[in-house]
């Protein structure tokens, strides 16, 4: 009985010993063989962390952007949002299936690529993938938007698909920086947001580019501007800045108008029109620089030259708007002294300056109700506009604010606005009223000047204009 038990004691420690030999053997050399990217990972990773993953073998899920062939040779140009790359399929290291698969893939249609990644000094992303297997996930037939020339209408009726385009995917990648970029200014100087109404029962702006609409029986109105409501806050927080679309139904057909836009706008308590234009140049200045500093392959991709960005640092160039008429008249513009600057006017002036330029103080009839007026001239009003250079005009407008009551109440009268929609608003030069200003930056405006788009439509997904409500 005893010898019994002893054999099977030594045949069980033989065979557990011979495992852990098995396990130690085959276990290291595969696991080797992965860090070497000789048996595949699986897992999926996106193409701008391919330096991550050299010699490894990984899994890519994207879209065909483009394909050529040459023998034996398939080359796919994968896209997956964040970049592209080349997938180089060679008959000889894949299966029938897969060959036929890559020859079967058309423009735009998704698939799932599993290679082995490997440097290449002539790629964009510095590497390429050298394919194992293709997993089709759907074949696009008949892609409308091919590499030759389409006309402009055919574009934005496409635009669901135009986005899609190496040019807007990097004009989207910059708004995006942009965007962020506004938050972060404010966020780091200690401003909250404060997110206003979409719905008004007024106008801001100007009665004249509303957008009426029936609020369950009553005409309310899409917002023109968060900036009302943006005063409202700054009693509570100080220091404020709403972000979110804005509605002009302006029948202009120009290529810096959109029906819908956004716009970030910060307003700040006891604060003048001189703290309002350091802080405005501050802000262009700031945004500007984060677009240079991570959007350098999207703006070069863009074709657009950097240097005139580059001197887009504080301080700004600051005239008045009776200044900016002299410069127009002496530079032969027809233009009539107390009428507000069009494009082309825009234009000549930010073309005498090497950076943007704030021109202030402006005749009180051309700017809106509550801008308060200047103290040495009651005919000026405390308000700012920012030009940017390069022929992209007016970015910002802003201004100092009128605090007393009286006063606006005169101005609400003799703008024939209706008294009962800006009650609320009155109340606040009741209870603790304070000198304040703001402004507002069109985001697709700014997008245009930086890329140095020739139209705003390229600068939002799904542009809004006069004659286009789809897609």
């Amino acid at each position: 009985m005893i010898l019994f038990f002893g054999t099977c004691f030594l045949l069980f420690v033989i065979c557990y010993l011979l495992f852990v030999i098995c396990y130690l053997l085959f276990g290291t050399c595969n696991f080797y063989r992965i860090q070497r990217g000789l048996l595949p990972t699986m897992d999926r990773i996106y193409i701008t962390d391919l330096s991550q993953h050299e010699d490894q073998i990984v899994t890519l899920k994207g879209w065909l952007y483009n394909k050529r062939s040459s023998g034996k040779l398939r080359f796919l140009i994968l896209r997956d949002g964040t970049a592209t790359v080349q997938c180089v399929v060679f008959k000889g290291d894949v299966d029938e299936a897969t060959f036929a698969a890559a020859d079967a893939l058309t423009q735009e249609s998704s698939f799932e690529v599993t290679g082995k990644v490997v440097p290449d000094e002539r790629a964009p992303s510095g590497y390429e993938m050298q394919v194992k297997s293709i997993k089709t996930v759907q074949i696009a037939m008949d892609y409308p938007i091919t590499p030759k020339e389409h006309g402009t209408a055919f574009l934005m009726d496409n635009r669901h698909l135009w986005l899609r385009s190496s040019r807007q995917t990097a004009i989207l990648k910059v708004r995006h920086t942009i965007i962020k970029a506004c938050r972060d200014f404010f966020d780091d100087r200690g401003f909250t947001l404060v997110d206003t109404p979409i719905f008004t029962p007024a106008a801001c702006e100007g009665t004249t580019t509303l957008f009426e609409t029936d609020y369950f029986g009553e005409k309310a109105y899409l917002s023109q501007s968060g900036q009302l409501y943006s005063e409202a806050a700054i009693g509570a927080l100080g220091k404020t800045y709403c972000f979110g679309p804005t509605f002009r139904a302006e029948k202009s057909k120009t290529r810096r108008h959109l029906t819908e836009f956004w716009m970030v706008e910060p307003e700040v308590a006891f604060a003048d029109l001189d703290d309002n234009m350091k802080l405005a140049e501050e802000f262009v200045s700031f945004v500007v620089q984060r677009a240079l500093e991570n959007n350098q392959e999207e703006l070069k991709r863009l074709e657009r030259d950097t240097k005139p960005l580059e001197n887009v640092v504080p301080p700004f160039p600051k005239i008045t708007y009776d200044e900016a008429a002299k410069i127009l008249l002496e530079q032969g513009v027809d233009f009539e002294y107390g009428s507000d600057f069009g494009g082309g006017d825009e234009t000549v002036l930010a073309d005498q300056f090497d950076r943007p330029v704030m021109i202030h103080r402006w005749p009180v009839e051309i700017k809106a109700f509550y801008m308060k007026h200047a103290p040495e001239n009651d005919n000026l009003a405390m308000g700012v506009d920012v030009l940017a250079p390069e022929g992209y005009g007016e970015i910002i407008g802003g201004g100092q604010r009128e605090e007393d009551y009286e006063t606006l109440v005169s101005r609400i009268k003799a703008h024939g606005l209706p008294m009962e929609a800006f009650d609320w608003y009155l109340d606040l030069r009741k209870y603790g009223a304070v000198p304040h200003s703001g402004f507002g930056m069109g985001i697709e405006r700014c997008v245009a000047w930086i890329c140095k788009l020739p139209h705003v439509r390229e600068t939002i997904p799904f542009p809004r204009m006069m004659a286009r409500l789809k897609p």
